[in-house]
Formats: C-alpha cells, sequence, structure tokens
C-alpha cells in the first residue's frame, strides 16, 4: 500500500471523526460523498475493523477503534506537517504557530501582544484565527490551532489551562430602548447576559449577534443594549457592573507540544499579561 493512499484516507477519517457527518466531509474535503465513503471503507478493510457505525441518519457515531485512532492520527499529521515545513524551510528554521482568539481578546489584547511576539520570535510565523471560546477549545484539541485565548473557563482532559488577566463588563447602551444585544450560546460573554438579565428578569427582545464589533458598532449609533467588556466601550454610555461580572481571559494550548518555539511562545506571553 502507498504511503500517500494511507494519508489521503487518514486525512478523510480525520475530517469524518470531527464532523460526525459523510456529507460535510465530502464538503470540506472537495471530493465526492461516496468518495468519502469508499475511503473510510477501504481504511477499515485495512485496519480489519469497524470506525464508524453508520445508523441510517446523518450524524455517523465513533467506534472505541476510532477513537484510539484519532488521538495517533491528530499526532501523525502534526510530525508531517512540521516535517514538510522543515524541509521546505530549508536551514531558515522558520515555526509556524496558528493563534486562535476569542472577540473581545482578538480586537483588544491581541494587536498589542503580537507587535511583542513578532519582535520576540522572528522565528514564527505566526497567524491568526478570530473565533468564540468554544470553537477556540475545539480547534487547539483538533490540532488547527497551536495557541488559544478564550473569555470562558473551558476545559478538556488533553488541554492546558493558563489565566492571563482579568476582563471587566459593563451594562452598555440604553436598556429602557432595547433590544438587547446577545452573543451566541457558545461565545464567552454570554454566560454573564444569560445570568442579568435573569437576575434582573428581563425577558427581551433579544437580537443575537455572533460578532463583537458589529455589537459594538450598533451600540455607538445608540441602538440597543449589551454586556460587554470594558475595553470596548469608548464612546459608548454604560455602568460598570459589580465584581461578579469580572471574568479572566486565559490560555489554553495542549498538554504534549511538539515544538520548542511554541513552548517558549506560550510561557512569554504569560510573563507578558503579568506586566
Amino acid at each position: 500500500m502507498e504511503v500517500i493512499t494511507i494519508f489521503k484516507w487518514l486525512e478523510t477519517f480525520k475530517v469524518v471523526y470531527e464532523t460526525k457527518n459523510f456529507s460535510k466531509a465530502s464538503e470540506i474535503l472537495f471530493i465526492s460523498q461516496p468518495t468519502v465513503s469508499s475511503q473510510i471503507k477501504q481504511l477499515e478493510n485495512e485496519f480489519g475493523t469497524q470506525l464508524f457505525i453508520r445508523s441510517g441518519r446523518k450524524e455517523v457515531l465513533v467506534t472505541p477503534q476510532a477513537e484510539i485512532l484519532y488521538e495517533r492520527v491528530v499526532d501523525l499529521m502534526d510530525d508531517w506537517d512540521n516535517l514538510y515545513q522543515a524541509v521546505q524551510t530549508n536551514q531558515q528554521q522558520i515555526v509556524r504557530c496558528v493563534i486562535g482568539a476569542s472577540h473581545t481578546f482578538a480586537n483588544y489584547v491581541l494587536p498589542a501582544l503580537l507587535i511583542q511576539l513578532h519582535q520576540k520570535f522572528p522565528q514564527i510565523r505566526f497567524s491568526v484565527q478570530m473565533m468564540n471560546s468554544l470553537e477556540v477549545l475545539q480547534a487547539v484539541e483538533h490540532h488547527t490551532v497551536d495557541i488559544g485565548f478564550i473569555e470562558k473557563p473551558l476545559s478538556a482532559p488533553n488541554i492546558k489551562r493558563i489565566p492571563l488577566m482579568e476582563d471587566q463588563l459593563v451594562l452598555a447602551g440604553d436598556t429602557e430602548k432595547g433590544p438587547w444585544l446577545v452573543r451566541e450560546n457558545t461565545s464567552g460573554v454570554y454566560y454573564y447576559t444569560k445570568r442579568f438579565l435573569e437576575e434582573k428578569d428581563i425577558e427581551g427582545p433579544v437580537m443575537e449577534i455572533q460578532n463583537n464589533e458589529v455589537i459594538v458598532g450598533l451600540l455607538k449609533q445608540g441602538f440597543g443594549c449589551s454586556l460587554i467588556s470594558e475595553r470596548a466601550v469608548e464612546g459608548i454610555s454604560h455602568q460598570r457592573l459589580d465584581e461578579s461580572f469580572k471574568r479572566n481571559f486565559y490560555l489554553i494550548r495542549r498538554k504534549t507540544s511538539v515544538s520548542d518555539d511554541i513552548e517558549k511562545c506560550a510561557e512569554y506571553i504569560c510573563e507578558w499579561s503579568k506586566q
């Protein structure tokens, strides 16, 4: 069996495992659904075991054997990417580091940090992806992000979470006019917004907006009200909330790292946050 063929099957397996859906996997991989099914079947034949249980529903179930294989596959893909980068960059020793950041951190903290990281680690090529806190955690788990910044104390068995700095939430905008501008329920600030509305017995109207900057833009135009970071309220009428509405920003990364440079980078970020 050719190594390239096995790698193709393993890549397809990884995407099916993460999406739990053959159709979604085919869209992500730009191949037909029958091709996805065929590659998974050939991989199952190669290992002599069933990896997915097809129950007739769109979402498939994973077997214990698939759980074991997935853990090894993500490490294998990481090793391959690092080897590929090392060969491609020749003697330059360029390291890739993908940063995943939740919205408030990305907009109001990350720019200053990125400048410092670029100067401190010239051998690292940084790229940034903005997501909500849960998406950042999942991306770090799936090895598509190396270092994550979240606003919600999420955890996972293979993830190390380190508190960096505090963030005070405020009530911004006109609560008499509304509507309440709220983030999606997987974002860092949603928990505090839900708690505030329940404590104040407020029932709406509510408008869900999955982007902090859009919420800030609406508030600056005098539309709506929302709980947002104190870092974002310049030019917006607001009132400070009590200590229970103070949260942490966290750095998250995998407990097992494949790069000394990224380890040093994470250590530097922790020191930088204390300044």
